[in-house]
């Protein structure tokens, strides 16, 4: 636990991934997290996001994060930017943290985030999700995995067509938070350079060799 207590992990997106991450993350006791999203809540978000409320709607997502970290273990510090990640803002954010988890919805900022971590020597937790199904990987730096799924592509993911129902960001969010301790507790990191899929739909979990 005081591996865990002196562990200070970024967590860009608190929206479907990012809120049951950021949960989950404060119920174990982590000791610092920061989270970053430029968003508010709107109605769209209410049957997936775990902190979408009717009585949060237009509110920032980040500060209301930061109100329901504190209700739940006082003793994380949370430290909430309002705004979005951008290539001009993102080396500033970055220093400090010991790993980062991507819980965002776009490739362009997967790339990214991708990109900084090699820079900054920090793991990358990925996760991705789109209807029944979801992806997640370990990148440590300068694997490049993202690089070699996605290539320069900024289009918007599959998640655009097949929208999000509640149980994908949840199980999901599980998993990353899974990887997330092996990192910080230096496990063994099977999923390096590799990519876990998963079927809700029909029950199935490949890895694929990257």
């Amino acid at each position: 636990m005081t591996v865990l207590k002196n562990s200070n992990v970024l967590v860009v997106g608190c929206g479907g991934l990012g809120g049951y991450i950021i949960e989950m993350l404060t119920r174990l006791g982590l000791g610092h997290i920061t989270v970053v999203d430029g968003d508010v809540f709107d109605e769209s978000n209410l049957n997936r996001q775990l902190y979408s409320t009717m009585d949060n709607l237009g509110m920032s997502k980040a500060e209301v994060v930061k109100e329901r970290v504190h209700l739940v273990n006082p003793d994380t510090e949370l430290i909430a930017i309002p705004y979005v990640l951008t290539p001009e803002n993102i080396d500033s954010i970055m220093q400090g943290h010991s790993l980062v988890i991507d819980a965002v919805d776009n490739i362009e900022t997967r790339l990214l985030l991708e990109s900084k971590c090699s820079k900054h020597d920090l793991p990358l937790i990925h996760g991705a999700i789109a209807g029944w199904y979801f992806q997640l990987s370990v990148i440590m730096p300068g694997d490049n995995l993202l690089s070699k799924i996605y290539g320069s592509s900024t289009e918007k993911g599959i998640e655009s067509i097949l929208g999000n129902p509640s149980f994908t960001p949840a199980a999901a969010a599980s998993f990353q938070v899974a990887e997330c301790i092996k990192v910080l507790l230096k496990k063994e990191l099977p999923l390096r350079g590799k990519l876990l899929y998963i079927d809700l739909l029909n029950n199935s979990f490949d890895i694929l060799e990257i």
